[in-house]
């Protein structure tokens, strides 16, 4: 997969592409990325324009956190067959572009889009003002032809990244993880922790998610970790460590059972399956090991290991 990011200066020939913010790769987005994956075997190149910054953050003064960061997106699309990746900067120029300059200047003009795949509340260009009826009335003027997708539905909820948000920051990880069709994942470089894990006769990869990384609430969670493309089950607190001496930044805290080889600094996935308990305070070091160890007797039995 070709990755063009913070670059407004590429041309590509004969595109099918589909646009969006693509926040979390949910289901929805789904639909968008295998039409025009299916649209390579008519000699189309796939390709996914979105941008690098999300564009929420330009119009609020709270910066909004990711279901994915840009590096875990460009991950999971790598592995999908997509041909071209464009993250294009959102700056206030490109906020204000007018949809039929966006049409022509980008759509036309840099990605040669012959097919424009999309949802049917795609928005775009200066106040939204661009939407799928402006896109379907420029087919005979641009020469492509526009596809759009109704939303899609789980459990009569539209899927939506703002509806998986709500229930990922509840930590309710099996809602989000039907509705992302693929686990939510914490990805990065396994780092040298403080040891004390180890010291309680239980060892835990350490990782420090990015500061924009959307995470659930502090607590214990099922989870998988992937290394090298194999799975292993494993058991994840996240969180401040408030018995041993609480750190500044929350982190990951993954137990992966029956491994024993060396994670420092390999890139690992921890994808969360089920929230299971709260973080605790405990008075002492005891207190926190039979806890501990009634953590991983129940993750057992969760994996029927």
């Amino acid at each position: 997969m070709k990755y063009i990011s913070d670059n407004t200066d590429f041309k590509l020939k004969n595109s099918a592409v589909t646009l969006g913010k693509f926040d979390g790769l949910h289901q929805g987005h789904q639909l968008l990325i295998d039409k025009v994956l299916d649209l390579k075997e008519q000699g189309y190149s796939s390709v996914m324009f979105t941008f690098s910054y999300h564009p929420y953050n330009l119009i609020s003064e709270n910066e909004l956190k990711l279901i994915y960061t840009e590096e875990e997106k460009v991950g999971r699309l790598r592995d999908c067959g997509l041909d071209v990746l464009i993250s294009y900067p959102f700056t206030q120029e490109t906020k204000s572009i007018e949809p039929e300059d966006f049409i022509k200047e980008i759509l036309v003009n840099k990605l040669d889009a012959r097919v424009i795949v999309v949802g049917n509340d795609f928005r775009f260009g200066k106040n939204r003002r661009g939407d799928v009826d402006m896109l379907k009335a420029m087919e005979m003027v641009y020469g492509f032809k526009v596809i759009a997708f109704e939303k899609k539905s789980w459990k009569d909820t539209i899927i939506s990244s703002s509806t998986i948000r709500a229930e990922l920051e509840k930590g309710n990880m099996e809602e989000v993880n039907s509705m992302l069709g693929q686990p939510y994942y914490i990805r990065g470089k396994v780092l040298h922790g403080r040891k004390i894990g180890r010291t309680l006769g239980m060892p835990t990869t350490n990782l420090t998610p990015s500061a924009n990384k959307l995470l659930p609430p502090c607590g214990v969670y099922m989870s998988r970790t992937i290394f090298k493309g194999k799975a292993y089950p494993s058991i994840t607190n996240i969180g401040y460590n408030p018995t041993v001496g609480q750190t500044k930044d929350k982190r990951v805290e993954t137990f992966i059972y029956d491994f024993d080889g060396d994670l420092y600094g390999q890139e690992i996935d921890v994808e969360l399956l089920r929230y299971e308990r709260p973080e605790l305070k405990f008075d002492n070091i005891e207190d926190l090991k039979l806890k501990m160890e009634e953590d991983l007797a129940f993750g057992r039995d969760y994996f029927g290991i």
